[in-house]
């Protein structure tokens, strides 16, 4: 009986620890006309793309400080 109680409090404080978290803030995948054809790509063929233009001399450098980028659709996700 005490196990029963013990989980059901476990269970209690995860829900309540998840319903409390921030919402997301990362950028989506844009709908712009240089994003436009990797929304209907697999992610893992579309993030094959991501550092041509997001490299150190590309057109929109990635910041400092910003996570490994061989995983780029796992935080910016596409829609749908």
């Amino acid at each position: 009986m005490i196990y029963n109680i013990m989980f059901i409090a476990v269970c209690v404080a995860l829900f309540l620890f998840l319903w409390n978290a921030p919402p997301e803030t990362t950028t989506r995948l844009p709908h712009d006309s240089d994003h436009e054809s990797f929304h209907t790509m697999d992610k893992k063929a579309a993030e094959k793309f991501c550092g041509e233009c997001h490299n150190p001399d590309g057109v929109r450098p990635l910041p400092e400080g910003h996570p490994p980028k061989y995983r780029c659709l796992f935080c910016h996700k596409k829609d749908g």
